[in-house]
């Protein structure tokens, strides 16, 4: 069994994995982590490895928790992976964006590919059919427009996520509204199309925690999945464990 750790840029998620099949999930703060991960270890004995996958800070004390329990991966550029990373800037390239690709050769291997992941951040990456990862866009996700919109004019307010009631916003709320939503809409729909003129072939996976608010509004045929990350994480680990 496998334990999978992603620690992201606002929460924490944990899965435990026997094979590819995900038996346990869990979101938690950091705050939590060192007495979720001992839960975990008595829960799951049979548990024997680990990979952590963090795009923020994480306490050098939790990482020894998870040392000290399993045989544990640290994700970065050196570890090996399933595909062929063409990234001109392997040293600068995210993990979360790693086990994406990941993701994406475990479930459609020999497939086109463009993963999004709607998080604080959107990104997009792309695998060719021959598990070549070429590279992406990152974007500002919903909630970062909704906040750099408050805190960078003097008047408009912060607002939470809403679907928006027409593309035309006859109050300032809702015109807030229109441009966030309808305007991640239009882009994620322009990326899709830009991808398919040249990939017409392609797979679309949509993931993270705005995939499911999205994935009801969008018009093209995709995957929306929440465990998708978590997924290729496990299968990084599988593929180092089994060289």
């Amino acid at each position: 069994m496998n334990l999978i750790i992603d620690v992201g840029n606002t929460s924490i998620k944990i899965g435990v994995f026997e094979k590819d099949s995900i038996v346990y999930k869990e979101t938690l703060k950091s705050e939590n982590f060192s007495k979720v991960v001992q839960k975990v270890y008595q829960d799951y004995p049979l548990i024997n490895n680990a990979i952590i996958s963090s795009v923020a800070i994480i306490k050098k004390r939790d990482i020894v928790v998870v040392k000290n329990l399993f045989n544990t991966i640290i994700l970065d550029h050196t570890v090996r992976m399933p595909f062929k990373n063409l990234y001109a800037t392997p040293t600068t390239l995210g993990v979360d964006r790693l086990g994406l690709v990941a993701g994406a050769v475990g479930q459609f291997p020999k497939k086109n590919v463009l993963v999004i992941d709607a998080g604080t951040c959107i990104t997009y990456d792309f695998k060719n059919k021959d598990e070549e990862y070429l590279g992406g866009a990152i974007a500002p996700g919903l909630s970062l427009r909704y906040a750099s919109l408050h805190n960078y004019t003097s008047k408009l307010p912060l607002l939470e996520l809403e679907s928006p009631k027409n593309y035309i916003g006859d109050t300032t709320n809702q015109a807030i509204h229109s441009g966030i939503v309808n305007g991640v809409l239009y882009e994620i729909e322009g990326a899709i199309a830009e991808y398919c003129n040249t990939y017409p072939d392609l797979t679309v996976i949509l993931t993270g925690g705005d995939a499911h608010f999205l994935s009801k509004r969008l018009k093209n045929s995709i995957f929306a999945t929440s465990n998708f990350l978590l997924e290729g994480l496990n299968h990084i680990l599988a593929f180092n464990n089994s060289q």
